[in-house]
């Protein structure tokens, strides 16, 4: 099996609808191509990804040696300096396919259900073309058998990332949104290199399996270069994964199409960070301190990140920060060890996290682009398909026992308390952290589908003219459009089956990437279990008894304005960070724009025209175009020649 077809279908895609873009849809009084034909392309693209990634599944599962479980290509000589010596070299094991079948068979789906999304978008051929090349990249990071590979895929998904969240870049504020997520990863980025860097200069490889060997072996007397080698590898994956102080972008995704932000909370760039600590927990596990900052940055975000979601009224805004708070579970399980629970909590967090999203566009797809859950209310009639699958996604977010989001956070949860680097306090945090996911969670869902429609608003939608955000006339999606959301809502109610404790296929499966901790059930598990469940399920009731009555978000924001201002207002971070840091930045970029690029360089440069200005002008003078006045100054000329060469002699 020949694994560098996974990320080459993708790729193909994305020069097919690139040169279809260019050919038909780039400029004025060409013939407009509608989303069918691309979004078949990039579809089909990705879905052979996703083929090849599954044939390779089996392959892999077929042999019975868990040690050569591995399948590598060498695509060709990369790098080559001396006795330096990069291949770009594609390695899946158990790892990288899971990572592999999750971001193309999710990404499948996105892309058919774009389809329907983005028919109406005047430039389909470049945003599929841009959908299939985010995959691709995304692809090459999980495959990459080497940190410079994979370091190639991760700049990649930046890029990928800036040209999608703004690619209604008309807007100055969704310009500005992925410009913000382009620079945010950047800082990441430096301290992800570094890491880099320091793991070459101290153990002269930067290829996986040879690193793993040569760390297991004589790592230990490196534990305080590992200490730092995994915080700065962490820094990088602050950034992608948006957690704290690295997460602001995040939120900010939400400029970009839905299919976009479904792509990146779901399945492609935000999961690269626990794929990163996953693939080197080796390191990790040589360094306490490297993983307690994980797991405490991981509770701080999950918490953090919730109480922001609780007054958000954008239905993407409350997803996407539902999104951090998830990511911070997922590094709350690797930094307590749980590796293997974290890569769980991925696979999970992408079936429903992905139905979510799409689940969000087709409401908004049916209320006429409106985004504003309190212009919502009564879908249930309306969009009932719709309905039923974003109630399948909620209880697998809010960790209903049987769906998939209950395995995985349940499991993180006992981790955090039990394992060796676990802590009572962090596995609180995490509780009360669920309890407010199953919260918000409820009342968005709630106030979209189960309270009385709100009133019409005047607005009309330019191109179509019908009522913005009046439920009375929202509509059904297509079938190109809830299809995949019901093959998602299968996923998301029983994908969490591969990782029941104790009889873990996942945990097994993993087993030559991360190593298997054994454990045996006890009573404190079922007890820890049915307080977190007791705490959603009281969560829940909470927030439907709130808000199904019409206007009780307006009624708790009299009653608890405080909570609510700061809530909204996101704890007035980005306010932060513009008066400490974007600021004295800015104006120190522009005092030494006017005191030194301005009064000195510019100066400079000027004063040398100006000479060159003056002297030309004054030699000018002498160019009469008179033969006369030419033989006189010739003459004078001779005359001054001469007397100098005599009075030279004498």
């Amino acid at each position: 099996m020949n694994i560098a077809y996974i990320p080459f279908f993708p790729l193909i895609g994305f020069l097919i609808n690139g040169l279809w873009y260019l050919l038909f849809q780039s400029k004025e009084g060409k013939k407009k191509a509608g989303a069918v034909p691309t979004g078949v392309i990039a579809s089909l693209a990705i879905f052979s990804s996703f083929v090849v990634s599954l044939i390779a599944f089996f392959q892999l599962s077929g042999n019975p040696d868990l040690e050569r479980r591995v399948i590598e290509e060498t695509i060709f000589s990369w790098i080559s300096v001396g006795d330096f010596h990069i291949d770009f070299a594609l390695r899946m094991d158990s790892l990288s396919v899971l990572f592999a079948m999750v971001i193309s068979g999710v990404g499948s789906l996105i892309h058919v259900y774009s389809i329907g999304y983005m028919s109406e978008d005047a430039t389909p051929g470049k945003f599929f073309a841009f959908l299939n090349l985010f995959c691709f990249a995304m692809l090459i990071l999980v495959l990459g058998a080497s940190l410079p590979v994979t370091f190639l895929g991760w700049e990649g998904v930046g890029l990928c990332s800036y040209l999608l969240i703004g690619y209604w870049y008309e807007d100055m504020e969704k310009a500005s949104a992925g410009k913000k997520a382009f620079i945010v990863n950047r800082i990441g980025d430096f301290g992800f290199i570094l890491g880099i860097f320091l793991i070459f200069t101290t153990f002269g490889t930067m290829d996986y399996e040879v690193l793993k060997g040569v760390v297991l072996q004589n790592g230990a007397a490196q534990a305080g270069v590992c200490t730092v080698i995994g915080l700065l590898l962490f820094l990088g994956c602050t950034g992608k994964s948006a957690q704290i102080p690295l997460y602001i972008w995040l939120p900010d995704a939400m400029a970009g199409p839905t299919p976009v932000s479904a792509l990146i909370h779901a399945a492609t760039m935000v999961t690269s960070g626990i794929y990163v600590l996953a693939r080197l927990n080796f390191i990790y596990m040589l360094s306490p301190t490297a993983m307690a900052v994980v797991a405490w940055v991981g509770a701080c975000t999950a918490f953090f990140a919730a109480t922001m979601a609780i007054a958000q009224t954008d239905i993407k805004k409350v997803l996407a920060y539902s999104t951090v708070s998830q990511l911070g579970y997922m590094f709350l399980a690797c930094g307590v060890g749980g590796f293997t629970a974290g890569v769980f909590h991925v696979i999970t967090h992408a079936f429903f996290k992905a139905l979510l999203f799409l689940g969000a566009g087709s409401v908004i797809f049916g209320m006429h682009h409106e985004q504003n859950i309190l212009k919502m209310g009564g879908l249930r009639s309306k969009m009932p398909r719709t309905f039923m699958v974003m109630l399948i996604a909620t209880a697998a977010i809010c960790g209903i026992p049987g769906f998939s989001g209950f395995f995985s956070k349940d499991e993180i949860l006992w981790l955090s308390f039990h394992s060796e680097h676990g802590h009572p306090a962090l596995w609180a945090i995490g509780a009360i952290t669920a309890m407010m996911t199953a919260f918000y969670m409820m009342r968005m869902f709630t106030l979209t589908f189960l309270t009385p429609p709100a009133p019409a608003t005047k607005e009309h939608s330019a191109d179509h003219g019908h009522h913005h955000g009046d439920p009375n006339q929202a509509h059904e999606s297509p079938w190109v459009m809830v299809g995949p959301l019901v093959v998602l809502a299968v996923l998301s109610a029983l994908g969490g089956f591969i990782g029941i404790p104790h009889m873990s296929w996942i945990e097994h499966w993993l087993e030559p990437v991360i190593p298997v901790h054994e454990s045996h059930f006890q009573a404190l598990e079922l007890v820890l279990m049915f307080v977190s469940v007791l705490g959603a399920a009281a969560s829940i009731f909470a927030a439907y008894q709130i808000y199904k009555k019409p206007g009780a978000s307006q009624r708790l924001q009299a009653r608890f304005p405080l909570f609510h201002k700061i809530s909204y207002n996101k704890w007035y971070v980005d306010e932060v960070y513009e008066l400490l840091i974007i600021n004295p930045i800015a104006n120190l970029s522009r005092g030494l724009w006017k005191s030194f690029d301005a009064a000195v360089i510019d100066r400079l440069v000027l004063s040398v025209g100006r000479v060159s200005l003056w002297s030309g002008q004054s030699l000018r003078v002498m160019q009469t175009g008179s033969l006369q006045v030419y033989a006189g100054m010739i003459f004078i000329g001779l005359i001054l020649t001469l007397g100098y060469l005599v009075y030279g002699i004498l």
